[in-house]
């Protein structure tokens, strides 16, 4: 039996953004330890924004790892894909910093700009694989 070789590019993003969210699940770990804190957010400061941005994290993250582990598959390793992936990463790391600080604030609005602008341009390349172009 053969078992075909995972998606590189995907595969290190996935690896670099598994890593951000263990680092984003530690810190509600942490402030739910620290303040005796089992479900909820308590009268904690901070708590609800660490919680919503490692939700927020799983939110959007595995949409974009799955097309872009369809995408790579159909064509191969891309400067692009690494440079959308890279800018995930990028953007995923500033959401959180973000929502640690008060609205407005550059860190949560370019996470969230990235964020999208990301997503878009992986779905509009799988549509356009889809239709056959975008090779």
């Amino acid at each position: 039996m053969h078992i075909a070789a995972a998606p590189q590019i995907t595969l290190i993003i996935a690896a670099a953004l598994g890593l951000l969210n263990v680092w984003l699940g530690a810190r509600v770990v942490r402030a739910r330890t620290s303040h005796k804190v089992s479900l909820g957010y308590g009268e904690v400061p901070g708590m609800e924004a660490r919680c919503r941005a490692h939700a927020n994290f799983n939110e959007y993250v595995p949409m974009a790892l799955i097309l872009m582990g369809l995408i790579e598959m159909n064509v191969g390793t891309s400067r692009w894909l690494w440079g959308i992936g890279a800018l995930l990463v990028v953007a995923r790391v500033l959401h959180p910093f973000g929502m640690d600080r008060p609205m407005p604030n550059p860190y949560r609005a370019a996470g969230v700009i990235l964020t999208f602008v990301t997503l878009l341009c992986l779905i509009v390349w799988a549509i356009l694989i889809s239709y056959g172009f975008g090779h």
